[in-house]
């Protein structure tokens, strides 16, 4: 017990310091890729829900295809096709060797489009859901598009979507450890090495697991806030 508090520490010899930044980098990656997934997501809700044949069709194959494909496939296409076509383009203007895209910039890339798959979903449904008389309503008003989506239908969207955006993110924390595949040191990768160097699995693992439940723990009671405030004074199912 003893070496195991000394082993994780933040003194001389410790790798507490170095299990909390990578900790750090875990959630900074796992922010920014699920908001680019809302990005994507909305575009490709935004297309389901179109009349028109090409946006939708396009929509559902990058729904089918992202949600369908294992993640980790996902990854390594994106790290591997992206680096290949950055040699070549080296090689065009005379650079020599492989040239290898950022790691953590790949990681948000690869979590945004598979996590924006699911979102498309979430924001569809959410969308669906939103009373048709409050349409009517804001055209008896007058009010413009922009304004029917921003003080209309947005608010009253993100009030459905956000019980399934919490599980998207539950989603995209889960998948930030597959981004140690193409060498990020985040919260899995900083764990396997300090297991490696120090050969004491159980205890790094263990950590590493604590934190990750932390996180999740943290982040999951800010969406049932923002839930419990979206649904403030109303009655709901």
């Amino acid at each position: 017990m003893t070496d195991a508090l000394h082993l994780l520490s933040l003194g001389k010899g410790g790798w507490g310091g170095a299990l909390l930044l990578a900790a750090g980098v875990t959630f900074a990656l796992s922010v920014l890729g699920f908001l680019l997934g809302a990005l994507f997501g909305a575009v490709a809700a935004s297309g389901r829900l179109s009349t028109r044949a090409v946006p939708s069709w396009l929509a559902k194959g990058y729904g089918t295809v992202f949600r369908g494909v294992p993640d980790l496939l996902t990854i390594y296409l994106l790290y591997y096709g992206g680096s290949i076509a950055l040699t070549e383009i080296g090689k065009f203007f005379g650079s020599a060797g492989f040239v290898g895209l950022p790691t953590f910039a790949t990681g948000v890339l690869a979590i945004g489009i598979i996590s924006g798959a699911y979102q498309a979903e979430v924001y569809r449904g959410a969308y669906l859901a939103v009373d048709l008389g409050q349409f009517e309503a804001s055209k008896a008003l007058g009010l413009s598009r922009f304004q029917l989506l921003r003080l209309v239908i947005v608010p009253q969207l993100m009030r459905h979507a956000l019980p399934g955006l919490g599980n998207v993110w539950q989603l995209v924390l889960k998948d930030s450890a597959l981004i140690s595949v193409i060498g990020l040191v985040e919260l899995m990768r900083q764990s396997q090495i300090g297991a490696g160097s120090m050969r004491e699995p159980f205890v790094f693992y263990l950590a590493a697991a604590a934190l990750y439940f932390l996180i999740a723990a943290v982040t999951g009671s800010v969406f049932r806030y923002g839930e419990a405030r979206a649904w403030r004074g109303m009655v709901h199912a």
